[in-house]
């Protein structure tokens, strides 16, 4: 028996079952030296932490556990935020990535980008995704369907606007998407877009661990109402988040597994 994996991590723990059913790890591979040896784009990563909407404030106090994971990962002010990366990144390979279909069809609206979940035909996903490689479609929104086995080899950029709680797997496939080698300067782009001081920058923490155990560094950019507009994302200007195994404390570890079991 032979298993392969880029992620093996899981956050119910049953990682270790992989060895009895299919035997002891042969080889591994950290990412940074696939990256170093150039058979996978240098990935650039940035968290960007941005206010909680202010109509949304009171409904996210008072609510219940569950829902304000909702309410803050479908924070209406990370629209304004993908819209300035695209800016940014015009002419780029973009994908657009999250877990609720709402929030996906805001953005979908706001971008005009076409928008490939679980319900959508394989035709029209192979099609879309046909478009996408050959350069006609420059920007996809897309579900957590993009998180297995999905080759779109020229993307290059990658906005995540909500994801699976605390999940470092999804967040390391969702890197993945965008680290096949890369004409020129070999480099890719990850985006995390966080509501900060809520349940969502919660789980950012725990999402970024897998990767910073990689020896990926997180840059971090904070933003207010007042930068919403003037923000240039540039990463030679953002702080480090500083994250390691053993410094990456996730609050209310409790509060985790919970609101994992009711979903």
């Amino acid at each position: 028996r032979l298993g392969l994996t880029a992620t093996l991590v899981r956050e119910d723990g049953k990682e270790d079952d992989v060895f009895s059913l299919i035997g002891p790890k042969r080889f591994d591979k950290p990412w940074k030296e696939l990256e170093q040896q150039g058979w996978i784009a240098k990935a650039l990563c940035m968290e960007i932490r941005v206010p909680l909407a202010e109509d949304k404030r009171l409904e996210y106090a008072t609510a219940e556990l569950r829902s304000k994971y909702r309410i803050a990962m479908e924070n209406p002010v990370k629209l304004e935020v993908v819209k300035r990366l695209l800016e940014k990144h015009a002419g780029d390979n973009v994908l657009i990535i999250g877990q609720y279909l709402d929030q996906l069809e805001q953005v979908r609206a706001m971008t005009g980008a076409p928008i490939i979940t679980g319900e959508t035909p394989n035709a029209e996903r192979e099609a879309l995704y046909a478009d996408f490689k050959s350069g006609r479609q420059k920007v996809l929104v897309v579900s957590k369907v993009a998180n297995f086995a999905v080759d779109l080899p020229d993307a290059n950029v990658a906005i995540q606007i909500s994801g699976t709680f605390r999940s470092r797997q999804e967040e390391s496939q969702r890197v993945g998407r965008v680290l096949r080698p890369k004409p020129g300067d070999n480099y890719a782009y990850f985006y995390s877009i966080v509501t900060k001081d809520t349940k969502d920058q919660d789980c950012a923490k725990r999402r970024s661990l897998f990767l910073t155990e990689q020896g990926y560094r997180y840059k971090i950019k904070v933003l207010d109402e007042a930068s919403l507009n003037t923000e240039t994302f540039d990463f030679n200007e953002a702080e480090d988040l500083i994250g390691t195994a053993e410094s990456i404390e996730v609050e209310n570890e409790e509060e985790f597994d919970d609101a994992l079991a009711e979903t």
